[in-house]
């Protein structure tokens, strides 16, 4: 018999009950039933979209009652005054990342969250032009920064530097110290990188550069809500994230940001009405008068119906905990390269995730060359993964509302893909959204 046909007659019963028992001993298994977790499907893209919760979903409806039932009055009148909702949710999210409150704000989406905070903050000096990133981070932080060198005059071609990858899909911390030289002003670097799943050390690179009196930044997108962070204690000069991923908002939900206390007397670099004092904000002033703090970094008139599904998830996430959350997280993903390795690995699949939980986010990635074509067929077999060119499987169990049996059925699903062959049926160009 040869080695192919025995892995296809795999009896997984016995692991079955496992992941059952494993299920069964989860503290937070009872939350899985706060969401819409699609029937007949396994979800495993949370790291892309988060799944509606149900506290979610009545808090948007409950803003839209207010809506038809108060109107304009919603403003001061809603059950979360629609005013200062942004401050509202910020407060929420602050004990996410260990933050005091007036350092956090819900607003704008990531990308125009970054822009705000290089208008802010990067204030180049001759000698001290150059921004310090990396090429493994999501483009559009690239783009962002790029815009903001040419805005200054600068040429990115001679102002950024990126930290390069020996794999394509981690980074070497030391290296990135190595090139924190004295040309440096600012340093953007993702918190975890969104291909491999590869979480930095945000405290020792922080360290480092203020060692060498460097303004540290950090994309969050791929870690708030799935690992605890402690920005204040760290030191960290700025953050900012999307929430529609582990912190389940729904598709392009507002995103937040953080500004150190060290630069809260720092006028906003884009001045917009919304970041304006409270009490002056409807004086119609001519001057802008910026709120301290966060606060003071809104631009325009919050989306209020995009927000408010953020507040129920938000109150899910608080009554599970951070520190629950990553335990749970870890142990999904340490049970997901468990089975790849006993199951998969002999179809050529590895995984491209760091092993140490230190330097683990809340995904898996796996590598194999036609990781493409396999995610089309694990889709048409009721499995939703994601796909980052050029070959990686994202896989996401996320911890609020994926079980271990989820991720025992998404990698039979894979076995038999691959023993099968079956994904040679699928054209090889990805779509529009892979």
């Amino acid at each position: 018999m040869s080695t192919n046909s025995y892995k296809l007659n795999i009896d997984f019963s016995e692991m079955e009950a496992e992941a059952h028992l494993r299920d069964a001993n989860d503290p937070l298994a009872q939350l899985r039933e706060r969401f819409y977790c699609p029937p007949d499907r396994i979800y495993m893209d949370g790291n892309s979209l988060g799944l509606l919760s149900r506290d979610g979903e009545a808090s948007l409806l409950r803003v839209m009652e207010e809506w038809k039932t108060l109107a304009i009055e919603g403003w001061l009148d809603a059950e979360s005054p629609w005013f200062t909702l942004a401050e509202t949710l910020a407060a929420q999210i602050a004990p996410l990342i260990g933050a005091e409150p007036d350092s956090v704000i819900v607003t704008n989406s990531t990308t125009v969250n970054l822009h705000q905070l290089l208008a802010t903050l990067f204030d180049p000096i001759p000698g001290r032009e150059t921004i310090l990133a990396d090429s493994v981070n999501f483009p559009s932080d690239l783009y962002a920064l790029q815009s903001h060198l040419r805005l200054r005059r600068l040429d990115p071609d001679n102002h950024l530097r990126l930290i390069e990858s020996a794999d394509g899909l981690t980074l070497d911390e030391d290296r990135i110290v190595a090139a924190m030289t004295d040309r440096v002003g600012l340093i953007l670097l993702p918190s975890v990188v969104y291909t491999s799943g590869q979480l930095l050390d945000i405290p020792r690179l922080t360290a480092e550069a203020h060692r060498r009196n460097i303004m540290i930044g950090f994309d969050c997108s791929h870690s708030i809500g799935a690992v605890p962070h402690s920005f204040d204690e760290w030191g960290v000069d700025f953050a900012f994230w999307c929430s529609y991923k582990y912190l389940c908002a729904g598709p392009g939900a507002a995103g937040g940001l953080y500004l150190n206390r060290r630069h809260h007397e720092r006028a906003p670099g884009l001045a917009g009405w919304f970041g304006c004092r409270k009490d002056r904000q409807f004086a119609m002033s001519p001057k802008f008068d910026a709120a301290m703090g966060a606060s003071g970094l809104q631009i325009g008139t919050p989306n209020i119906l995009s927000m408010a599904p953020l507040q129920g998830a938000l109150e899910v996430i608080a009554g599970a905990g951070i520190a629950a959350l990553r335990a749970k997280s870890l142990a999904l993903t340490d049970y997901l390269m468990m089975l790849v390795d006993t199951y998969l690995a002999e179809f050529g699949v590895s995984v491209a995730t760091p092993r140490s939980p230190e330097q683990r986010g809340g995904h898996v990635a796996l590598r194999h060359p036609e990781a493409a074509r396999i995610c089309r067929a694990l889709r048409d077999a009721r499995v939703t993964p994601d796909f980052r060119p050029p070959d990686i499987i994202r896989l996401a169990p996320i911890a609020l509302y994926n079980s271990y049996a989820d991720c025992l059925t998404a990698i039979e699903k894979l076995q038999e893909i691959l023993q099968n062959r079956s994904y040679e049926a699928y054209p090889t160009e990805r779509g529009l959204v892979p």
